[in-house]
């Protein structure tokens, strides 16, 4: 009986030391994230490495994040690689993700598109969006496998269900050519307005250029011209001579009315 008190008492214990650790654990990865968003680099990188250090692979991935933007450190994207395979080997799917970037691209690593489709396939496995694009991507675009529309579009959804702009556009693009989907002007015009919203530049171009045929949507040149305005804005060059040639079917008070309309939204939507 006696002994058996001990146990429970010894279980009680262990229980709220682990909890009390959980939580201060919690409030430095708190802390260290904020000091991040805040811009405080030196005390953010401070927290992430002594946490990281213990094998947190949270602290692990925001430390390759700092390496690989040079915020806080000397941009090095071979250390970006070495924080990102640490918490990439526990499953973090940012690391698995943010390193099969790096593969894509041969910084820091090898370029290989073997490795970045492996760890995509890892990572989007587990509902990231980031890599279910990158997959897409790399199914459209014939990047290390052979082009595949319907798995670029099968992709490309999961990614665009969360809300990701690139995905959007990419599953706009698919449904505007028919490729690996049916044609589909209305859907391309419809995944093209949310990434257009979040404002992505290429969706707001292919937008303007449906206002302008005519094509998913009833042809209108003033808003034509507004999403002309608003890609051309963000470098654009062919946004720009489309946004010109919308001039010429507008007269001065509709141009003057599609410009205010680009200007409200930049009012909403640019922070």
């Amino acid at each position: 009986m006696h002994n058996s008190i001990m146990v429970n008492k010894f279980r009680v214990f262990l229980a709220v030391a682990l909890f009390a650790i959980s939580a201060s654990a919690h409030a430095d990865l708190q802390d260290a994230t904020e000091a991040y968003e805040k811009g405080n680099y030196p005390a953010a990188l401070k927290e992430f490495r002594q946490m990281a250090s213990t094998g947190d692979a949270y602290a692990q991935y925001n430390l390759g994040v700092m390496y690989q933007k040079g915020h806080g450190v000397p941009q090095d994207y071979k250390q970006a690689a070495d924080w990102y395979q640490l918490a990439a080997k526990q499953g973090d799917p940012d690391g698995q993700s943010a390193l099969g970037l790096l593969y894509q691209y041969g910084l820091g690593v090898p370029q290989s598109y073997a490795e970045a489709s492996g760890l995509y396939h890892q990572a989007a496995g587990k509902g990231h969006p980031g890599a279910q694009y990158n997959l897409g991507y790399m199914y459209h675009h014939e990047k290390g496998m052979p082009r595949n529309y319907k798995e670029a579009a099968w992709w490309y959804r999961k990614s665009a269900d969360q809300g990701n702009h690139l995905a959007q556009n990419g599953l706009g693009e698919l449904y505007e050519k028919g490729h690996g989907l049916p044609q589909d002007f209305h859907e391309a015009a419809s995944w093209y307005f949310k990434s257009a919203e979040q404002g992505n530049a290429q969706a707001q171009y292919r937008l303007g250029l449906l206002y302008e045929t005519g094509k998913g949507v009833p042809q209108d040149w003033m808003k034509a011209h507004m999403w002309f305005n608003l890609a051309a804005g963000e470098g654009i060059d062919e946004a720009e001579l489309h946004r010109k040639h919308a001039e010429w079917k507008l007269d001065a008070t509709q141009v003057e009315q599609a410009q205010a309309m680009a200007r409200k939204w930049r009012a909403e939507h640019v922070k």
